[in-house]
């Protein structure tokens, strides 16, 4: 193995990067290129469930869903089905699980369900599902644990 070329492909090229598109992505950009196509289907308090087809620019090395993008969706849909519940802030992560259990593929249709599974006054808990709209199939399972930090009252 060589150390120096897996240095160089985390580190990537710093002169090309410089004056690439890249370093002018605006900020929190990722939440819009992960979630581009999704649609929401249903919504209540405590409870949403939306839809997406897997597009070229979420697919890994093997050509099917990347997980960081699975772990992304898990993160937004999380926070989001929080703030159904009326917070007006969804707080700040203090962990996301998520296990993998089968693959999504170019084109395919997903559905991705959360749930509010508790909200404190210091913690809020959201499971999130991924399946295969076409079976039902589940491709991935996901919790997100987030802390509510106090609002100043002033």
């Amino acid at each position: 193995m060589n150390l120096e070329s897996v240095k160089q492909y985390l580190e990537g090229d710093k002169e090309k990067e410089k004056e690439s598109e890249v370093a002018n992505l605006p900020p929190r950009f990722i939440e819009r290129f992960v979630a581009k196509g999704i649609k929401v289907d249903f919504i209540e308090h405590g409870r949403i469930v939306c839809s997406m087809k897997v597009q070229p620019h979420l697919l890994n090395a093997g050509n099917f869903l990347h997980g960081g993008a699975t772990a992304t969706l898990v993160d937004l849909i999380g926070s989001a089905v929080i703030h159904t519940t009326g917070l007006p802030h969804t707080g700040v992560s203090v962990e996301i699980n998520v296990s993998y259990l089968d693959s999504a593929f170019l084109d395919e249709e997903i559905e991705i369900e959360s749930k509010a599974l508790r909200v404190g006054k210091a913690v809020a808990v959201a499971s999130v599902e991924l399946r295969k709209k076409k079976d039902g199939k589940l491709i991935a399972q996901g919790r997100h644990t987030k802390y509510l930090a106090p609002r100043s009252k002033l």
